[in-house]
This record gives structure tokens, C-alpha cells and sequence, in this order.
């Protein structure tokens, strides 16, 4: 039997809601004489197939997502990879871009500034509320790096909660995609006659405070059971409401931290195929917004872990933003860049990322701009100059916004470029070889952390947790993978991967004493990984 979410209209509150309906098996005569779920899986698959397009694609699985959760996720389970990147990056973004044309039903709460005052009403009209455990919120300001689409961000936190239910087992009754429209500073949406969130323009800080504050009050009253993810705010607003609400409520930023948690994970792994010492590598992060400021941070454990000091750590790493290099006493610097600002450089602003890789002489390049082409065969070559085997990651989402593809990094490298990014690039053949790139998605950090975070009651998300989840993803390799000279593990392992970092997430909270789970403190690793599993929804 499968649970939908229907729409209906409340004529006394004037509002469209959603209510629970059990869809039972059809009675004899309503279904064809000859049906088994294989062969209606195996239908609903050549059907995807049949889609020329990715978003018609999208579509088509969002209907059948519709009509049958658990069979739409057992579809999933059987074709991660090629379900994953239309459910999510890169076709999550086409899919917020066309939110408002191919819009059919309500799949998440969308709460806007008209209802401040009242969301406390808004989140108790959730039909599951009593089930819900984990949340992704989005302002809709920072969308991948597409910018500022407001209502149209809905289809982020819905992807994103797809793959904590398809990667970790969490089960779809208890995820809760919610958008806050607060406007759009988008005049496209405000000008476009099918936008469907509000059309006026955000509003100035201290309004839109208040309604955060407003907001978090009653997740925490209301779903008191529930880790909030935030998700795509814009930069400064980013950091601001995870320092205010993170001892709030659990609470974690996956631009922030979980992509600071994957990097970290990819370098560590990454780290192995160079021949030289880790306290050698310079980084430098081309892009300064807050997923390249998070990275960073979490890249100082990258060298702490061997000893080395905050400062020494800190001295490691180079940030190069719109304006170019990021050093103290260069114009137009923000507060958060301001950690990683060089201290000693006196020389000229340098803006050419050419010229500043010959100055930095980095051993790895991490591409967060969305500039898409910024890593030219210049710069790519004076990285082979650095380092016999340069570590280049062009980050950006989506693949048409990546900073060099797989196959110009190995070309310009003459095939010696380890390479991740944040989209899929298929493999490519060099020297008689065949190379796989890696794919730096966050995807493989987040799920994990929700898992273990709700698992054991986490009353906060600490950094703690956060670091044992990317040592989780870099201890998670296998023999055969580390062979292939992967950074990441291959996709079709994810579940498996998640619970490995949802038990290192764990024993993480255990130690900071945020967890309200004692009963898990008894239990050995092998028997916790095996509570673990056991707590893993399957269709």
C-alpha cells in the first residue's frame, strides 16, 4: 500500500492543502490479469528511457514518485547512477529554472513573508508532521550557481531529501522539503506571469532576521524531532543563520560544511598519489563565496591532523575571489574572507589566475566560482609545473558552469591531474588507460550525517561531526578503488558508505555529549553498524 500527499482546497481557510490518502492494491478487474512489480519496474524504466530530454525525464519521475514512493525508490536503489544526476545535479537545476512552467502538484511547505506571524499554523499543516525527522530549507537566493530564483528552489530541497531517503535509508514519510519565499531579487520571475512565489523583492536585513527568527522558534516548537539542513542561502546570510541557529536546533549548512566535509574527503584520498609530504601541498580555493570560505575551514584539518599549527595550517591556503587575490589591505575584502586574507603580500592586486597560480605555486586547485572555463590550458599546465601529479577539483554545479572538464584537466596535464568535480564527465581513455574522474558531490557526505545525527538524537550539529563524516568518506575507499586511483567510491556503494560515516557521526556526537541516545553508547562499532543498517528504510 503506498501513502500519497493529494492537494485539495479549504474553503474556510481560503488556502490549498495537502491530506493523506492510502492508495490500496486495485480490486480484481481493475488491473491487467498479468502484473508483477519486476515487470511494471522494468516498464517505468524503459519509459524514463524513452524521454529525449533531462527535464522530461525529471518529470516523468516526479510522476512516478507520485503515484508510487516505494516503487520509485526501489527504481532508484537499482539505477543510482543513472537516476542520481536526474533527480539531482545536474538536473535539479534545469528543473528550478522551470520550476514554475512544469509545476504540477505541491510537494513540499512553502512559507512566505505574508505569513509571519502564523508559521507556526503553516508547519502544523504538514500531513506528516508526527513523522517528520529531517528538513532541507532553502531561501531559493543562491541556487547552485544559477542565483536567485526564489519560489523556483522548491525542487532543491525536494531533490536533496530524495537522496537521504535513496543513499541513507531515511524513510519518506519523515522528510520535509520546505521554501521560504521572502521574494526574489530575480526580475525575471517577477516579470514572468507563471512565477509562483511572491513577487516583490527581498526585504532588508532586520525584516528578513525576524523572520528567520520566527521561523527556527517554531521548527523547534512544532518538529522538535527534526535536524534542519539549510540549504542554497545566499553568502553573507548563510553563515549569519548557521552562527545564530545552530544551538538552536540541529542544525547544519550543507554548502558550508558539507561540501568543506566531501573536499576534505577527496584530498585526503587525493593526497595518496602525490609523492610529497602533506605538509608541502598549497591550496588555492578560485571562487570566495560561502561553500569556498567552508571548504577552507575544513581544509585546515587536512593539515592539523599531522601536527601542524592553526597559523602553519592557515599559511597553506590561498583564496582568489571576483576581485582576485584575497590578501588584508586589498579593497572590498568581507568580514567572512577575512581569516584567509594573505597578511604578509604587499605587492600589486593580482587578478589573472594565471599569474597568481605561477605566484602560489599551488599543488591543488578547487574550482567554487561557477565561471565556467576559468581553468584554461595555461593554468592547467603551470599546475603540472608545480607538482608531478597536480590535484585540480573544478567544483561548480551544474556541469555546464565547471571550471575545465575531465578531459581538457588530463590533456593539459599530459594525464597526470587527479581530478574530481562537482557534476558527472563520463571517462575518458589516455595513454592506453583508461581514467574515471571523480565527483566531489556532497551527496556522499550528507546522508550519512543525517542518518547518524537522527539516529542518535543529536541535540546540535557539531564540527565535530561533520570532520568524522569526511573521515568516514575517506576511510570508506576499497582496495579495488584505491587501485583505480579513485577519490571517491563508486556510487552503487553509497548505502553502504552512509552507514559507515552514520556510525562515525555517532561515535562523534558521543564524544561532544550531544547526543540523547544512551542505549547506543553500549554498543561495540560492529554491532552499532549493524543497528545502523537495521534502522535503513527499503522499499
Amino acid at each position: 500500500m503506498s501513502i500519497v500527499l493529494t492537494p485539495y482546497w479549504s474553503p474556510d481557510e481560503g488556502i490549498q492543502k495537502l491530506k493523506i490518502e492510502a492508495r490500496a492494491p486495485a480490486a480484481p478487474g481493475l488491473a491487467p490479469p498479468v502484473f508483477s512489480t519486476k515487470a511494471q519496474l522494468d516498464r517505468t524504466l524503459l519509459q524514463l528511457r524513452s524521454r529525449t530530454s533531462p527535464i522530461e525525464k525529471y518529470t516523468f519521475l516526479a510522476q512516478a514518485k507520485q503515484a508510487d514512493v516505494e516503487a520509485f525508490y526501489k527504481l532508484c536503489l537499482e539505477n543510482m547512477p543513472e537516476i542520481i544526476p536526474i533527480i539531482y545535479t545536474p538536473t535539479v537545476g534545469d528543473a528550478c529554472l522551470q520550476y514554475s512552467k512544469i509545476y504540477r502538484n505541491p510537494e513540499g511547505l512553502f512559507i512566505s513573508l505574508k505569513d509571519k506571524g502564523r508559521i507556526g499554523n503553516i508547519l502544523r499543516n504538514w500531513p506528516l508532521a508526527n513523522e517528520a525527522r529531517i528538513s532541507v530549507v532553502t531561501d531559493g537566493s543562491r541556487i547552485l550557481g544559477l542565483g536567485d530564483l526564489g519560489a523556483n528552489g522548491m525542487p532543491i530541497a525536494v531533490g536533496k531529501l530524495s537522496l537521504y531517503v535513496a543513499c541513507a535509508g531515511i524513510r519518506p514519510s519523515s522528510t520535509l522539503p520546505i521554501t521560504l519565499d521572502l521574494g526574489t531579487d530575480n526580475s525575471s520571475n517577477l516579470s514572468d506571469p507563471l512565477y509562483l512565489g511572491l513577487r516583490q523583492r527581498r526585504p532588508l536585513d532586520a525584516e528578513y532576521d525576524a523572520f528567520m527568527d520566527e521561523f527556527i522558534t517554531e521548527m523547534g516548537r512544532v518538529h522538535p524531532k527534526v535536524l534542519v539542513q539549510f540549504e542554497d542561502f545566499s553568502t553573507d546570510h548563510a553563515f549569519s543563520y548557521l552562527e545564530r541557529f545552530r544551538n538552536r536546533l540541529p542544525l547544519f549548512n550543507d554548502d558550508i560544511q558539507g561540501t568543506g566535509a566531501v573536499v576534505l574527503a577527496g584530498l585526503l584520498s587525493a593526497a595518496r598519489l602525490v609523492p610529497i609530504p602533506r605538509n608541502e601541498h598549497r591550496i588555492l580555493l578560485f571562487g570566495a563565496g560561502s561553500a569556498s570560505v567552508g571548504v577552507a575551514k575544513q581544509l585546515m584539518t587536512f593539515f592539523t591532523i599531522t601536527g601542524m599549527s592553526e597559523e602553519a595550517a592557515r599559511s597553506q591556503i590561498w583564496l582568489v575571489d571576483s576581485k582576485g587575490l584575497v590578501y588584508v589591505g586589498r579593497e572590498e575584502v568581507a568580514d567572512y574572507k577575512m581569516y584567509f586574507a594573505r597578511r604578509h603580500y604587499t605587492g600589486v592586486p593580482m587578478k589573472d589566475l594565471t599569474e597568481i597560480v605561477k605566484y602560489v605555486k599551488p599543488t591543488v586547485l578547487l574550482g567554487l566560482s561557477t565561471i565556467a572555463g576559468a581553468f584554461t590550458p595555461e593554468v592547467i599546465r603551470q599546475m603540472s609545473q608545480n607538482t608531478p601529479r597536480p590535484i585540480i577539483f573544478p567544483l561548480s554545479n551544474p556541469v555546464q558552469l565547471s571550471e575545465c572538464t575531465f578531459t581538457e584537466a588530463l590533456i593539459h596535464s599530459n594525464g597526470t591531474a587527479i581530478f574530481s568535480s562537482g557534476s558527472p564527465f563520463g571517462s575518458e581513455v589516455i595513454g592506453g588507460v583508461r581514467r574515471e574522474p571523480g565527483q566531489g558531490n556532497n551527496m556522499y557526505i550528507f546522508p550519512g550525517l543525517g542518518l547518524g545525527a537522527i539516529l542518535c538524537r543529536a541535540k546540535s550539529v557539531t564540527d565535530s561531526m561533520v570532520q568524522a563524516a569526511a573521515f568516514g568518506l575517506a576511510g570508506s575507499l576499497s582496495w579495488d578503488e584505491r587501485a583505480l586511483e579513485l577519490v571517491y567510491p563508486r556510487i552503487e556503494r553509497i548505502r553502504e558508505i552512509s552507514a559507515h560515516i552514520a556510525v562515525k557521526v555517532i561515535r562523534a556526537a558521543q564524544q561532544a555529549g550531544v547526543d540523547n541516545s544512551t542505549d547506543l553508547k553500549r554498543m561495540n562499532d560492529t554491532v552499532l553498524l549493524e543497528f545502523v543498517k537495521g534502522k535503513m528504510w527499503n522499499p
